[in-house]
């Protein structure tokens, strides 16, 4: 076996010497044999958890039609972590930007000073609006609580907020509804409702906290029910409660606050990682996409990078033919993609971001109508293409082009086909049980060549 050396917290560290002594075997054999468990979860971690599905009465409810028919929104991560964006004491800190606090153990007496710096002067709400708009997403959903605790609101359970507690003394969401209510589009909040390291009764935090079903009963009864419905009385129709990383909450809390929301905003829709399968609709896992059709209302979060949160050192950019064929992939399962950005410190977002919406923007201004509104094609399980279908028309997305610059489909058919992007006719013929269309003068798009079938 190879032999590596590397830092854990001190922590964790006696929990292995403990765990060793319990079993009679070396500190060596039980790390082996956690890593190796973690790396079995991981791996067969399946793309749905159950507790994140959709209620069954949820799957033919109205309610959702306009969700169903967006499919494209934008998520923004945005916090306190910014501010170290990865590093700590000059050592940078692996996973993702937003868990800095847990992945490095900092205390919260020493983490809560960072609300002390953020001053994100170059925030523009109309700015980001108008971005998510090019970009041709439908719905925005910021994080007003991250598991960090910090709140872009101002709270009256709190003073650890941006208002009361940051220089920049602004409601970042006050602000973000108002764009929101000018420009046209629909606003969500994701708000961390089982964890958060900075209040003593919710979960995640043992470095500085006792974890007691007691205090996690009094913090969601006490703390989270009243900042929920903060959110869902001071800034208007809200289209979604994101919630997330449902752990250990009990079916009776998931319920209790199912019924909160729909009892302030009935119209509001509230995500499956409200937990206990109780969601308006599914939540896979991050950045995880079915390999097949799926039979749910359901959406896929995602990153453009590999962290949601602003992370400097993160620089692995996916390309916009990547992005656009994830979303065309979602798409054409039934699905919505919530795709995110992470914005800097100082308020921005960063320019690779930038730049990837805008491509998909422009794709999404020619396409588009393969995409909005549409239910999953009648093609589906190959490789080279993705099906959607709007009424009478069957959009076909090519992403593989064929060598010989003919595309053959078996089980369907149609009497025309054309380019959506500037109609050119190709001509088509039935080949036993397969449709043939004639590509070999049809343009190449180098995210996806879109042909409309009727």
């Amino acid at each position: 076996m190879e032999e590596l050396t590397f830092a854990i917290p001190e922590r964790l560290a006696e929990f292995l010497r403990e765990m060793a002594t319990e079993q009679n075997a070396s500190v060596s054999d039980v790390a082996t044999l956690l890593l190796r468990r973690g790396y079995d979860f991981t791996k067969n971690r399946p793309v749905l958890e159950p507790d994140r599905g959709q209620r069954p009465e949820a799957r033919t409810d109205p309610r959702l039609d306009w969700w169903r028919a967006e499919k494209f929104g934008l998520f923004i991560h945005w916090g306190l972590y910014a501010i170290p964006a990865g590093l700590w004491k000059e050592r940078a800190i692996p996973g993702i930007g937003e868990w800095i606090m847990q992945r490095a153990e900092i205390p919260v007496a020493e983490y809560e000073k960072l609300a002390g710096e953020f001053n994100p002067v170059q925030f523009d709400a109309a700015a980001w609006v108008a971005m998510a708009k090019a970009a041709g997403m439908k719905y925005i959903v910021i994080t007003s609580k991250h598991h960090d605790g910090f709140c872009l609101f101002q709270s009256a359970q709190t003073d650890y907020s941006v208002v009361d507690a940051s220089p920049f003394g602004r409601d970042v969401l006050a602000e973000l509804a108002d764009e929101c209510k000018k420009q046209g589009i629909r606003l969500g909040f994701y708000y961390s409702q089982t964890q958060d390291w900075h209040h003593p009764g919710g979960d995640g935090n043992d470095w500085d906290f006792t974890p007691s079903s007691q205090a996690f009963a009094d913090y969601v009864d006490n703390f989270v029910k009243p900042q929920v419905s903060e959110l869902l009385t001071n800034y208007g129709p809200i289209a979604i409660i994101w919630f997330d990383t449902p752990k250990g909450i009990s079916r009776e809390q998931s319920e209790s606050l199912l019924e909160l929301v729909h009892s302030i905003q009935p119209e509001c829709l509230v995500c499956g990682r409200l937990g206990n399968g109780l969601g308006d609709y599914a939540s896979m896992g991050d950045n995880r996409i079915p390999g097949e059709l799926t039979d749910l209302d359901w959406e896929t979060p995602a990153t453009i990078n590999d962290t949601w949160g602003f992370k400097v050192n993160d620089h692995n950019w996916k390309s916009s033919t990547d992005l656009i064929q994830k979303l065309v992939d979602i798409v054409s399962k039934g699905g919505n993609y919530l795709l995110n950005v992470g914005p800097t410190a100082e308020g921005v977002i960063p320019q690779p971001s930038i730049e990837r919406l805008e491509a998909m923007g422009r794709w999404l201004a020619v396409n588009g109508e393969s995409i909005y509104g549409s239910k999953p094609g009648p093609v589906q399980g190959r490789g080279d293409i993705r099906t959607t279908r709007v009424d009478g028309k069957v959009y076909i997305h090519i992403f593989n082009w064929p060598a010989d610059g003919a595309l053959r489909i078996d089980g369907i058919a149609g009497q025309s086909a054309r380019l959506l992007a500037d109609g050119t006719q190709l001509p088509v013929a039935q080949d036993g049980t397969a449709l043939v269309i004639d590509l070999s003068t049809a343009p190449l798009d180098a995210a996806d060549t879109v042909i409309v079938l009727e």
